[in-house]
């Protein structure tokens, strides 16, 4: 795997987010490059005082510009906020030059560029460029890139009608730029998007990042049919909350249960506490809402049960060490005898996994369909 970007004269050590061994996919892509060069070569001329970096994955383009400019990083993304400010540390770059924020919070008055990494989900790109076009100055510039596979009609129809005209670069190493000025086409739109689980009497809200924004999905419609319900007051963790419909209809089944719900992304974590306050608005429990990476770092008490639905995708690579990681996590924060219940798609092979930390007697089946299997792991 390649670890040093260099590009005129300069080099960077650069790690994905967490370091793991044997890791075969390197923390910055052709894009990244594409940005970098081209910035490089037509900007030399002006100063670029402060940068807004847009969803940088691992923190490529923030270590590259903080050594010369003030940056202001934002992301959705936990992972990729650590992954950042750990390269920052191993470049030896003042991480005092980065201003970290999430694209819930405000944006800064001022920047001289926007740099956007373009997101996978429209409705994010849509937020994204709506709180850029009514918080920043009238005609600040912005340069996104994505993989030419990735921009369609639509993306630029998109970034017309929430930012301004775009044109797009050369296609270089399957990737494109697109160019824009922000010209104020652009109102505001509702934070969150609403809609109901009438089964279940639930009314969910989503901020845009958050996935299966509109619809249950078909995982977590199944893992929905076989919560525990019981009135002892149980320690439950929801481990890649999403937007917490996990945790309404647990809250809702045990009355009793304290949870804490875990994301690694912001709108996902602030989705969930909107849902499961607006929807338990008697609910005198005090849960708890974390940010992390899985569990990493768990101080707390050991835990009763965790519910788990692991996401296969780490920004655009397919990858099962999100998975393992939580199974890791989980099987140490659970108390003796506390459980673990995963689903997850015939395909991924869970069990196995389950097996070596929990062992083959204490992994059994709750419930499959064609699709997907609920594991229940006893500690």
């Amino acid at each position: 795997m390649k670890t040093e970007l260099s590009l005129f004269d300069q080099k960077l050590n650069l790690f994905r987010y967490p370091v793991r061994k044997n890791e075969t996919l390197q923390a910055w892509d052709a894009g990244d490059e594409y940005l970098i060069q081209y910035i490089s070569e037509h900007y030399s001329a002006q100063p670029l005082k402060h940068i807004l970096i847009i969803n940088d994955h691992f923190g490529a383009l923030t270590c590259w510009w903080a050594q010369q400019s003030k940056v202001t990083h934002v992301s959705d993304s936990y992972l990729a906020q650590q992954g950042a400010k750990a390269n920052l540390r191993r470049n030896h770059i003042d991480d005092q030059a980065v201003d970290f924020i999430t694209t819930l919070d405000t944006l800064p008055d001022h920047v001289d560029l926007v740099l956007l990494v373009m997101p996978k989900i429209n409705r994010h790109l849509v937020w994204i460029l709506q709180q850029l076009a009514t918080q920043l100055p009238s005609h600040t510039p912005l340069i996104g890139v994505n993989k030419v596979k990735e921009i369609h009609t639509s993306t630029l129809n998109l970034i017309e009608k929430h930012f301004g005209q775009p044109t797009t670069s050369l296609a270089q190493k399957k990737h494109r730029l697109i160019f824009a000025h922000n010209e104020k086409t652009s109102t505001s739109i509702e934070a969150l998007t609403c809609w109901p689980v009438r089964e279940y009497g639930i009314t969910l809200a989503n901020y845009a990042n958050v996935y299966s924004g509109e619809k249950l999905d078909q995982g977590a419609r199944f893992m929905l049919e076989h919560l525990p319900e019981t009135q002892k007051p149980l320690s439950i963790v929801d481990l890649g909350c999403g937007n917490g419909v996990l945790s309404v209809r647990v809250a809702q089944l045990c009355p009793n249960a304290h949870l804490t719900l875990v994301d690694e992304s912001h709108m996902a974590v602030a989705s969930a506490k909107h849902n499961l306050t607006t929807n338990l608005p008697d609910d005198v429990r005090e849960h708890r809402f974390l940010v992390n990476n899985c569990l990493e770092g768990y101080q707390g008490p050991l835990v009763d049960l965790i519910l788990c639905n692991p996401p296969f995708h780490q920004q655009q690579a397919v990858t099962d060490h999100i998975a393992w990681q939580m199974f890791v996590d989980s099987h140490k924060a659970l108390k003796p005898g506390g459980q673990l219940q995963v689903i997850g798609n015939r395909h991924l092979g869970y069990q196995q996994k389950l097996t070596r930390l929990f062992g083959q007697q204490n992994v059994n089946i709750v419930a499959s369909n064609k699709k997907f299997v609920i594991f229940l792991a006893t500690k």
